[in-house]
């Protein structure tokens, strides 16, 4: 989880492909009009993410139900969003990436057709409840890519 910008497709690709996992991409599961709402630098609202969040908690549920073991990955902001993704599932671990403000947006300017603008991370951020460290692993993005599968790798016990 995290912000745009954080690296959540990267880090999650690079996981998953470590692993030998299934990797999801929870932009996929946006629906057209959300999509073009973002892409108009609108925010999203509470209504118009909850389709969306019954959409990947649909996929992790049937993840879950196989006993087949993924890499999601997804915003999950608010922590009510993150109740409805079965993050209390002792199955289902959360990993956090963090970056600071300058390092996303120097991030987000270099990004080549994304629907997600530079300009909506201030909104994102304003919207983001932090998890507990007991809830989440929280990972640095200033870091390599490397360095930050490791960590996750290691600290999870994969």
């Amino acid at each position: 989880m995290g912000v745009t910008g954080s690296g959540k497709t990267t880090v999650g690709q690079e996981l998953a492909a470590v692993l030998h996992w299934p990797f999801f991409d929870a932009d996929v599961f946006h629906s057209p009009a959300n999509i073009a709402k973002m892409s108009s630098g609108i925010p999203l609202t509470d209504a118009d993410r909850m389709p969306w969040l019954m959409a990947i908690s649909e996929a992790i549920n049937n993840c879950l139900g196989e006993n087949q073991n993924a890499v999601f990955a997804c915003s999950a902001l608010k922590a009510a969003y993150r109740n409805i993704l079965h993050l209390s599932e002792s199955d289902v671990k959360l990993v956090y990436l963090q970056g600071d403000f300058n390092l996303l947006y120097r991030r987000l300017q270099q990004r080549q057709n994304h629907f997600m603008k530079p300009d909506m991370l201030r909104s994102q951020l304003d919207t983001l409840e932090e998890p507990t460290p007991q809830e989440a692993l929280y990972v640095n993005v200033g870091q390599t890519l490397e360095a930050i599968v490791h960590h996750i790798t290691t600290t999870l016990g994969l």
